[in-house]
Order: structure tokens, then sequence, then C-alpha cells
């Protein structure tokens, strides 16, 4: 069985850099010992001292949450139901607001891993981009080697427990609901380009589009009631013929309605994720709803309720409901 010594000599630095990097020490290091030291473990197969664990994992009374902004209502319903879930358990809640900025993540990772928290839930998309993914699998790597827990929601590279929303089938839901009330121009208000939550509902219109023999014309946005009006706004401007829109959040569709008022135009609006406000704004809103507060009590039982050894990850799936309200109707 290897020890620290040999994942030491492997990485070719000191028993003691290679223990800081291993137990997530605050001391900085460079970005290529760490990725030698990580390299190592993953060689060697290196398993800390079980007791050691033990020990640490008894004092690990906090739980990290990195979510893109709390005060985003997708986040905060999910925040909601992560934070019933750990008080009933007794858990300190520690959440990292990472405004989609992947250095800034890797950064809270390496500081929640210095506090030894019990566990870290990721319930930010994850990214498109390889680099961006591998960097943040080797962290999270290196936490559970110590004795952390990993669970993330959404779609995510690094093996782990997970819940999984319907994403893909909400979008097709939404496009589906359009299609079927005969738009045969609809537009799209997209989130940024480099998430996986937003390839996966694009993912779902274009299935419903294709089903249908139909075209989208497509802009992304920030997730944003400012980026979905602008790009509503833009896409009035570039396809005039549209009458129908549909936007992967609800914050954005509540954009693209403040836009068609502007424009003294009236086309049917789909959003995404049926937020509290979704039933307020007027007309109020078709949506696609996923139980967001569910999503986070499920992510946090499973960070709190380790699986038998060697067990493979477990993988939640929750899925989506379309909820017709006001804000569509049939094509004219």
């Amino acid at each position: 069985m290897a020890t620290l010594a040999d994942v030491a000599r492997r990485a070719g630095v000191s028993t003691a850099t290679a223990s800081r990097i291993i137990n997530g020490s605050s001391k900085p290091v460079t970005e290529e010992l760490r990725t030698r030291v990580l390299a190592a473990v993953a060689e060697l197969r290196y398993v800390p001292n079980a007791h050691a664990q033990m020990l640490a994992r008894s004092n690990r009374n906090a739980v990290g949450v990195l979510v893109h902004d709390v005060s985003d209502p997708y986040f905060a319903e999910i925040t909601r139901g992560l934070q019933r879930v750990a008080t009933a358990h007794g858990r300190l809640v520690i959440i990292c607001n990472t405004f989609r900025e992947p250095a800034r993540e890797l950064e809270y990772i390496d500081l929640l891993h210095a506090h030894q928290v019990a566990a870290i839930v990721v319930a930010g998309s994850g990214y498109l981009s390889s680099d961006a993914e591998t960097e943040l699998h080797d962290r999270l790597t290196a936490f559970e080697t110590t004795g952390g827990r990993i669970a993330v929601i959404g779609r995510h590279s690094h093996t782990s427990d997970a819940v999984l929303p319907a994403n893909e089938e909400g979008g097709f839901l939404a496009g589906q609901h359009l299609f079927e009330l005969g738009h045969t121009a609809v537009g799209v208000i997209a989130g940024p380009a480099a998430l996986t939550t937003t390839a996966d509902r694009l993912a779902g219109l274009r299935r419903a589009a294709a089903a249908h023999d139909r075209t989208l014309r497509v802009v992304h946005a920030d997730f944003t009631r400012d980026g979905g009006e602008a790009a509503a706004a833009r896409l009035l401007a570039d396809e005039p013929g549209l009458t129908a829109l549909a936007a992967l959040n609800d914050s954005m569709a509540v954009g693209a309605l403040a836009a068609l008022r502007g424009a003294g135009r009236a086309l049917s609006v789909v959003g995404f994720d049926d937020m509290p406000v979704a039933r307020d704004v007027t007309p109020a809103l078709t949506s696609v709803r996923l139980p967001l507060t569910e999503l986070g009590e499920r992510a946090m039982e499973l960070a709190l309720d380790p699986p038998p050894p060697g067990s493979p990850p477990r993988i939640e799936h929750v899925g989506a409901e379309l909820i017709r309200r006001d804000s569509t109707w049939a094509a004219p």
C-alpha cells in the first residue's frame, strides 16, 4: 500500500509539501506542484490513514455550498432545500457565491478544504470547457482523498453523487408546447453558451424543433432579467416574423416580456424553472417547472449520507413539468 512518502517521491516534492496539498492546507502552492502531487496520488492509489480520516471527520460540522449567486431566485430556492436538510442534521452551511468564475470556484474549494468541511455541494452548472472541468475535478478529488464528501446538482464531469434535473426534457416540453400551438417562427433566449445547463435545455428545444421540422433562432445572454430583455430586443429586431419566444430561465423570460411591452408586440413566451414570480407577472408566465427546493434537499441528503465503501456514485433524476399559463396562446 502506498504511503505519503511514496507520493512525495513520485511527485518529486517533500513529504511536507505533499501533505499540505493532499490535506488542503491554506498555505499557497504552485499549480504545477499541485498537479504533480494529485497525479501521484491517482497513480499510486494512495489512501490517507483511515484513523486520521476518522478523527478529521468527527470534527467536520460544516458543509460548503458553491452557487452562482444566492440572490438569483433559482439558487435561492435550491439553497432553501440544502439548508433545510443541513439544519436537521445539525450542520452549518457555508455558502460561496462563485458568479460563474471558474478561478473563484477553485479558490473556494481550496478554502473549504482547508477548513475541513464535511462535504461540498456544487449547485452551479458544469462547464463545457474541458480545461475548466479538469481543474474542478482535480480539486474535488483532492478533497475526497482526505475524507470529504462531494455531491453535485446538474451535469458535471466529476464522478460523484449527483442530482440531475431534467433540463433536456424540460427544453423539449417547452418547444413541443409552442409547436403544438402552431408557432413556426420561434426565437430562443439561451443562457451562457459555456454552461452545460444551457446546452442541455437548448438540446431539448432543438429536439422538439426537429420533430416538427422547424428551426430556431438562438441568442445567448446572461441568465438575468436584463440579459433576457436585451436578447429579446435583438431577436425582435433581427427576426420581425417571430410569433413566440422560449427563454431558458424565468428571469430572462420576465425581461423578454418587458421588451415586448416596450416594442408594443404580443408574442407567446415560455420560461423555465417556474419561479414564484412566474405567477405574478402579466401575463402570467407559462414555464417548465423544476422542483428546485427538492433538488437542494436531495443533494444535501446524498452529501451527508455516505454510501457503503466501494459503491458506485448515486445518481438521482428529477423530472420536469410544463405549467401552462396566460403567456402562451395559439399562433395567429
